[in-house]
């Protein structure tokens, strides 16, 4: 953070209009176009002026290499009020090459649901194993043909807790949507799975 940065864009169709500012924070959360449901993860938060017309311009370091692209702000009217966001290049560099070719990003599902964080709070603390329940498997994808379970309430049953993905923790859903994010539909992961009180290894491949 403090950073140096410089944001190139088009506001209000002033062509190549070019703002600086610094890097304000790191591993921010902006929501996309389908709000909850298209959540984008560890964002650049910038103060330089970024106003209608700078989405989709390049966010560039002080020695002019690109490290973000700018994509919104937080202002009530709509003009920069130094809150700026800045999807990070690593992203880009995933979802761009899946765009070109087929026009849009569907991001690697595993194929589960879960419960509010409450919930997993509950059963974190209950079962003395921090992660998160599976609420529902869905059928195709690799956390049904891994073998994975969900809940079953009728029965009682608690369903599995993913405690890690590839050797990296997840309390939350919000985690596993973020780990899982880095990568691509095709992918294998290994999951840590508490299944009733004892630990499991379960290779899944993403869908």
């Amino acid at each position: 953070m403090g950073q140096n940065v410089y944001a190139i864009g088009n506001p209000f169709g002033l062509s190549a209009t070019l703002t600086t500012g610094i890097i304000s924070a790191l591993n921010r959360q902006i929501e996309g176009l389908n709000r909850d449901r298209d959540l984008i993860e560890d964002v650049i938060q910038i103060d330089a002026a970024v106003n209608p017309g700078n989405s989709g311009g390049p966010l560039l370091d002080s020695r002019g290499r690109v490290i973000g692209v700018n994509s919104q702000i937080l202002s009530p009217s709509g003009t920069s009020t130094g809150l700026g966001f800045a999807v990070p290049v690593n992203i880009v560099e995933r979802v761009v090459p899946q765009l070109i070719d087929t026009g849009e990003y569907t991001a690697a599902r595993l194929g589960v649901t879960s419960f509010s964080s409450r919930v997993n709070q509950n059963v974190s603390r209950s079962q003395g194993v921090t992660g998160v329940l599976i609420n529902q498997v869905i059928p195709g994808f690799g956390a049904a043909e891994a073998g994975l379970q969900g809940t079953n309430p009728g029965a009682s049953l608690l369903g599995d807790i993913i405690t890690e993905v590839d050797g990296e923790a997840v309390q939350t859903y919000r985690d596993l949507r973020r780990v899982l994010d880095r990568y691509q539909s095709g992918d294998e992961v290994e999951l840590a799975v508490s299944r009733n009180g004892e630990m499991q290894t379960v290779v899944a491949t993403l869908r």
